[in-house]
């Protein structure tokens, strides 16, 4: 089979996906009619030159909902409209006139000064508002568009900005938060996240994808490098030594599928060109005609390894890529939370607020304790976590408790360290329940039910929560994931509630957790449930089993 044609169905023609490289140009959905009427990346003018100054009832309805977002930005959802409407009312009623902002932190990195401009553009214009997202960047509300300009400014004044956080593009790339500082590195690969940061962000050849590209970089696996489009991970090859395992097509959401190994081992200084022969083979053959197909997944789920490098060495790099080994895969989630060596002596601090909700008032603050620690580097990292590089000894223990009363523990609970929660029902258009809050409250409540549980759990058991099917805050491969959605009480009534997944993982436990059948638990019973379901776990588990290791054996009525 060449690299130009498609395996078909027997018995009838298969329909055009939209591949250009087949020249199947025509566009099949209205995302790609407004990505050929006007290149999103124009809209960038059309903000500084004529929303800003018209304000939001001036914006074009293309725009607004749709090339906005190559600039980081979202219209948030419009207070009061419950989870039920969700998927019923036309985007017009949905929409306030605020927006989401999203800016852009490539490989999570920040030094304090960016820290506090961060700080101040959530004081200043996102009322208080930020959270640190699981693809390391900070996430405002509440901004509105004749501020947008200013804000710009101000990111662009130190390094920063919002070009493609959000699109149909290539998403902020994920790094290792302790890149360069972490003794068991041997490669840091921060030169070629900046190259390519700096290179082809914003270029116009590549911000028309047929949806969001995720790319992960780093030598550590710490990064959830299975569920990413592409990912580069550390790997020695036996004669050509360090250098990164090449693996593509990772992603959640309604269908989940792991990224799969090419084969390939990749040096340092050609991950860049790699990388950039992965997004065009995205660009020229993924599948553009259905929305809920346009990931690369699907391709490389068609395609299989052996054919997908094919296609990528003959058509866009023009050479063989060197077979490599695996890299080396972790047994359980690397959050760097707690008080660790850095190679040179020195301290990484890892820091759990509660499912990445934080407010620019404590950044600021937190900025004046990095500082006063004799440090000036923070990290994000993608469990929503803050690492703070460089403190010496004598500075820990101050560090951690001037970083307590701001929502930022070093020393968690285990349920505090693994709670993790998307945008939720407050903000998000998409979201059928509450997360954030919901999160918050119930991180609280297990704090307080399972105490007595602290010394006897060996390590904490994930929570994720997501307030719709998409799978932002990852639930699939949580210990348990909980999917938002209306499901029916006891009473007869529709409320918020949540299906279940448990047992799934990245790394050595990677699998997609197990769906209960028919099993829904309502929002407001939802500490019950998983003081139930773990409590079980310790009464019935076997000598050095996890919870992803007994909740895929129990039976389901230990489950529910």
């Amino acid at each position: 089979m060449t690299a130009t044609t498609q395996a078909r169905p027997k018995g009838r023609a298969r329909k055009p996906e939209g591949q250009w490289a087949l020249g199947e140009r025509d566009p099949l959905n209205p995302n790609e009619v407004f990505k050929q009427t006007d290149a999103p990346l124009n809209v960038r003018r059309r903000i500084l030159e004529e929303y800003a100054a018209g304000g939001f009832d001036t914006i074009e309805g293309t725009d607004l909902r749709g090339r906005f977002r190559w600039m980081g930005l979202y219209t948030q959802r419009r207070p009061g409209i419950d989870g039920g409407k969700t998927a019923t009312l036309p985007p017009e009623e949905l929409d306030d006139e605020f927006f989401m902002m999203r800016v852009r932190i490539d490989g999570g990195q920040l030094t304090t000064e960016q820290l506090r401009v961060l700080a101040g553009i959530s004081t200043d214009f996102a009322r208080d508002s930020a959270d640190i997202t699981d693809r390391h960047n900070i996430q405002y509300h509440w901004i509105d568009v004749k501020d947008v300009p200013e804000i710009w400014e101000r990111l662009e004044a130190v390094g920063l900005d919002t070009m493609e956080a959000c699109g149909d593009c290539t998403r902020t790339a994920l790094g290792s938060p302790v890149a360069g500082v972490h003794p068991d590195e041997v490669l840091d690969a921060t030169p070629a996240l900046e190259y390519i940061k700096k290179h082809y962000v914003g270029d116009p050849e590549l911000a028309n994808l047929p949806r969001k590209f995720k790319t992960a970089i780093a030598w550590l696996p710490d990064m959830a490098p299975e569920i990413n489009d592409i990912s580069f991970v550390g790997s020695i090859h036996p004669e050509l030594g360090p250098g990164f395992d090449l693996q593509i097509g990772g992603g959640l959401s309604t269908k989940p599928f792991f990224a799969l190994r090419l084969g390939a081992w990749v040096p340092l200084e050609e991950v860049p060109e790699v990388w950039l022969a992965v997004v065009k083979l995205f660009r020229d053959y993924g599948f553009r005609r259905l929305r809920n197909r346009a990931r690369l997944k699907y391709l490389v789920e068609e395609w299989g390894a052996e054919r997908t490098r094919q296609v990528l060495e003959e058509e866009f790099l023009g050479r063989k890529l060197v077979d490599g080994p695996p890299a080396p895969t972790p047994k359980h989630t690397i959050d760097h939370i707690g008080v660790h060596r850095q190679k040179d002596g020195d301290n990484f601090v890892g820091f759990a607020s509660v499912a990445g909700r934080t407010s620019g008032t404590a950044l600021a603050a937190v900025a004046d304790a990095v500082e006063a620690a004799g440090s000036a580097r923070v990290r994000l990292t993608p469990y929503q976590k803050l690492v703070v590089l460089d403190v010496a000894d004598e500075n820990v223990e101050a560090l951690v408790d001037t970083m307590r009363p701001l929502g930022f523990e070093a020393r968690p609970s285990h349920w505090r360290r693994a709670t993790m929660a998307c945008t939720g029902i407050e903000f998000c258009k998409l979201a059928i329940v509450e997360t954030k809050k919901r999160a918050a409250d119930l991180v609280e409540e297990l704090e307080t039910r399972l105490a007595h549980l602290n010394e006897v759990l060996e390590h904490p058991i994930a929570i994720h929560l997501n307030g719709c099917p998409n799978s932002c805050a990852r639930i699939q491969v949580a210990d348990i994931g909980l999917k938002g959605q209306i499901v029916t009480d006891e009473n007869g009534e529709q409320v918020p509630g949540y299906q279940v997944h448990l047992g799934g993982g990245l790394g050595e436990d990677l699998v997609v957790g197990r769906k209960l059948r028919a099993h829904k638990v309502v929002a407001t019973e939802l500490g019950d449930y998983i003081e139930r379901v773990v409590t079980r776990f310790v009464e019935q588990r076997e000598v050095s089993e996890t919870f992803g290791d007994w909740a895929r054996r129990a039976d389901e009525e230990a489950l529910r």
